[in-house]
């Protein structure tokens, strides 16, 4: 086996895969020119893992996870979530697959201006097939005493911590976070972090985070780092850094 395979199946022991791309590569055409954002990549998912997906603007982390979540389709190559195929979904199989099993965490919070945060989050719990109360996501991420606040009275991270709760509320079994911290100070971005950390580890929900942080890669069970549309390397963090305790 390769390096990165031996590492990715030392992630994996004991735990059951959520994800397994093979072969993934994705073409746009720009013009006439074509943009190779990814190039044949290889990955897995485990179940309840902390995956930090590290690698500079272009380096293809953002499409490798919008793939994974089904926002958009390879080129070639497949996606298996499970035991299904994504690559063989239609539009209308895809749409009931992101919003039944993946929450979704961007760099922008994306929330209603006109709703509190518990009707944003209700924007999700309405619609889910097993949800929590929206109190209780907004509890599990620090906003207990914030669920009649607008987004016009919360901060910046408390806005992030809605959004991280608008995406958990519905149990995912993964949650996939671009840039999370990407428009927050370093104070700002370490509570929010910590609130990714506690669902991944109470919920047990497999967790994705790319950044271009380096730093974050220390609060990962394994760090995998992208370049020019390849996996330029893997490894296992022997120990992990607790969110609390992130410098930079």
């Amino acid at each position: 086996m390769t390096t990165a395979t031996t590492i990715s199946a030392r992630a994996g022991i004991g735990r059951a895969s959520v994800f397994q791309a093979r072969g993934i590569t994705k073409v746009y055409h720009v013009g006439e020119v074509d943009v190779h954002a990814l190039r044949g990549v290889d990955l897995d998912l485990y179940e309840g893992e902390f995956m930090v997906l590290l690698g500079p603007s272009g380096s293809g982390k953002s499409t490798l996870l919008n793939i994974l979540g089904g926002l958009d389709v390879p080129t070639s190559g497949t996606v298996r979530y499970q035991d299904r195929d994504l690559t063989k979904y239609d539009e209308a199989a895809l749409t009931r697959y992101r919003r039944e099993h993946v929450g979704f965490v961007f760099q922008f919070y994306n929330l209603i201006p006109s709703l509190t945060a518990r009707e944003n989050v209700a924007l999700v719990t309405d619609i889910a097939v097993d949800p929590m109360p929206p109190a209780e996501a907004l509890g599990l991420v620090g906003l207990g005493e914030r669920l009649d606040h607008f987004p016009s009275q919360l901060s910046g991270g408390e806005q992030q911590r809605v959004a991280i709760a608008r995406a958990v509320a519905k149990r995912p079994q993964v949650l996939l976070c671009d840039e999370p911290t990407g428009a927050l100070d370093v104070h700002t971005g370490i509570v929010v972090l910590e609130a990714i950390e506690r669902v991944n580890r109470e919920l047990g929900t497999a967790t994705a985070v790319i950044t271009h942080n380096a730093v974050i890669a220390g609060m990962a069970d394994r760090v995998v780092s992208l370049s020019d549309g390849r996996i330029a390397s893997e490894r296992l963090n022997e120990t992990k850094v607790p969110a609390s305790q992130l410098l930079w």
